[in-house]
């Protein structure tokens, strides 16, 4: 494990997950404790002919603000966003939040790869990525776009998820700064808001 000192100063963290998902997200955002300080902006595959219940659910377990994305709303610290089912979720240069009806990526929509490239985009190296569980290919461009624009990527091990595709699709395209399991990647966050904040 790198030392603190060694942890970059990241102003916002992205996620990504699919199968599996919500289970690996309640036990990561459940190791934050109220006044964590870092916006994370996420994106979970679901069957598209539900509505979203995720904020709800996540908003009753989490102990820190959990909203849906809205389009053109400016990323606050601190607060945990939710894509919208069936649109791409963006970040826009002025770090604000942005919904479109592009093209599915992966047959997705909203695509991780479309958050992760366009947050890479927007915060560079103050960026964290972080590829959970999932079923498909989803993240692993993405997450190597973070890498090159100098952003902290971080990806779930493989033998921790409880669908293993996702996470090794991303290790195939790249190594990523860390691989740990999903525990390990709540401590880092905890490291990386205390650094930051």
């Amino acid at each position: 494990m790198n030392s603190a000192a060694d942890l970059p100063r990241v102003e916002a963290i992205v996620v990504g997950a699919s199968a599996g998902g919500v289970e690996a997200l309640l036990t990561l955002l459940g190791s934050l404790r109220a006044g964590f300080g870092l916006p994370i902006i996420i994106v979970l595959h679901l069957p598209e002919e539900r509505r979203s219940q995720l904020a709800e659910v996540f908003a009753r377990r989490v102990a820190l603000p959990v909203t849906e994305a809205i389009d053109k709303q400016d990323i606050s610290p601190g607060t945990v966003y939710f894509a919208t089912p069936g649109y791409h979720l963006s970040v826009e240069q002025d770090r604000s939040l942005s919904l479109s009806l592009e093209d599915r990526l992966h047959h997705s929509r909203p695509s991780i790869d479309f958050l992760f490239e366009s947050a890479a985009d927007a915060y560079g190296p103050a960026l964290a990525a972080v590829l959970l569980t999932g079923a498909n290919h989803d993240g692993a461009r993405g997450l190597a776009q973070v890498k090159r624009q100098g952003g902290l990527t971080i990806v779930q091990d493989p033998q921790d998820a409880l669908v293993a595709t996702m996470p090794e699709a991303a290790l195939k395209t790249h190594q990523p700064d860390h691989i740990l399991p999903i525990r390990g990647i709540g401590r880092l966050l905890v490291e990386l808001e205390r650094i930051a904040c």
